[in-house]
């Protein structure tokens, strides 16, 4: 090769014929044979699949749920009424109903969006710790209600739950109509 075409010179920038650094050339060379061995296993020779990756995280998180689930004692209306009797338990729903509920039920449970939470007349239940406690924890996903259990903590549903049931029969200026089935 020629001494002129060794170097190469454009608008003042000298280009060298240098090789490249051996670290570089070493980590190209690793990521082409990793390449290659990722490419074998997981076409050739049996690699999980992203969909069976996924079954399997599925599976996993099915059964730490059911775990979960069989873990906590089961609800009554009696464990649900001694939880309710505790100190600050109406002041954190009310302070926890201000911030998530308000919104739709109002500041004084009288129905906005949502229905009127004081009055004897429910939509979903029949008005008892159990079923107030359900529909804040599993929501009502045809009127609009989000589940809040995954959000809030237990204690703050059955804090809530404990407000409502406070507030029962209080009848608020401005309430809503009753809607649902009355319930004594």
């Amino acid at each position: 090769m020629s001494e002129s075409n060794k170097h190469h010179e454009y608008d003042g920038i000298v280009e060298h014929d240098n090789p490249l650094p051996t670290w570089w050339l070493w980590t190209f060379f690793i990521t082409i044979i990793f390449g290659f061995m990722y490419f074998i296993h997981y076409q050739f020779a049996g690699g999980p699949t992203l969909k069976e990756e996924l079954s399997v995280a599925m599976a996993q998180l099915e059964k730490e749920q059911a775990a979960a689930q069989s873990a906590s004692p089961m609800e009554t209306e009696e464990s649900l009424a001694e939880v309710f009797k505790k100190d600050g338990i109406v002041q954190l729903g009310a302070s926890t109903f201000a911030s998530k509920c308000a919104a739709c039920h109002g500041a004084e449970l009288q129905g906005l969006i949502g229905p009127n939470l004081t009055d004897k007349f429910w939509l979903h239940g029949k008005g008892t710790r159990m079923d107030i406690v359900k529909t804040i924890r599993d929501g009502v996903s045809d009127k609009g209600m989000p589940p809040w259990g995954p959000v809030m903590k237990k204690e703050e549903v059955y804090a809530v739950a404990a407000f409502i049931l406070s507030k029962k029969g209080s009848n608020p200026p401005g309430a809503k109509a009753p809607q649902g089935e009355e319930v004594p």
